[in-house]
């Protein structure tokens, strides 16, 4: 075996930690997950769980994390067999929400201890900038991979705002009680289809600056 792969004790307590606690994020949500309840389904102390991860949060970070690299597995392989921006955009949102969905039921308690600007799990806090940026980067990954390229003034910050608006997706879709989620996904086709008409007008001069404008303004959003 490989040394890479060799896990130290540690290591592997960690691991433990970790998967205890994502399965529990999944069958009991946010409010109803503590720290002394992963202990105890992991076998190990408070102490310890509190040595590998100092809070609930840093786990839910964690959850970030797994949720993202899984909508990243998801994404890619699709992502090779289409060269339309918009078809490759939607895409990403759509294997973006669908990784959500085992937490529909309990996204409202996880959007309640995220809402606040200092809270570490806000989607937009300097901690979640790790999966923040997996989802960037599937983003750009749309957009150098397309066969419709866009003006080089766009092409480095369409992927932030494109983010944003998954975030923004995402919160429809916490809010959203119809059934399967419908109602969010009728949203983004119809984004889409919008997109797809207003992209022949990134390519007109007299339009470019309003755009460039809005995504100045989103920039700052971000920041």
């Amino acid at each position: 075996m490989s040394s890479s792969v060799v896990q130290t004790k540690s290591e592997r307590t960690r691991a433990i930690i970790r998967d205890v606690a994502l399965r529990s994020f999944r069958e009991r949500g946010y409010d109803q997950t503590t720290i002394r309840l992963i202990a105890h389904e992991a076998g190990v102390s408070v102490g310890t769980t509190n040595y590998h991860f100092a809070s609930k949060n840093d786990l839910v970070q964690e959850l970030y994390l797994d949720v993202q690299q899984s909508h990243r597995a998801a994404a890619v392989p699709l992502l090779a067999d289409s060269d339309d921006l918009v078809d490759r955009l939607g895409i990403v949102f759509r294997t973006g929400v669908a990784q959500l969905e085992p937490y529909h039921r309990y996204a409202p308690e996880f959007l309640s201890a995220a809402v606040s600007p200092r809270s570490s799990i806000n989607p937009l806090s300097g901690e979640s900038a790790e999966s923040r940026d997996i989802v960037v980067g599937l983003f750009r990954d749309a957009i150098e991979g397309s066969s419709d390229k866009l003006p080089a003034e766009f092409r480095d910050d369409l992927p932030d705002a494109l983010m944003l608006a998954h975030l923004l997706l995402a919160l429809f879709w916490v809010y959203d009680s119809s059934a399967g989620q419908v109602r969010t996904r009728r949203l983004l086709d119809r984004g889409l289809r919008l997109l797809k008409l207003s992209l022949p007008l990134v390519r007109s001069r007299l339009l470019r600056r309003p755009l460039r404008e809005l995504l100045d303004l989103i920039a700052e959003v971000k920041a």
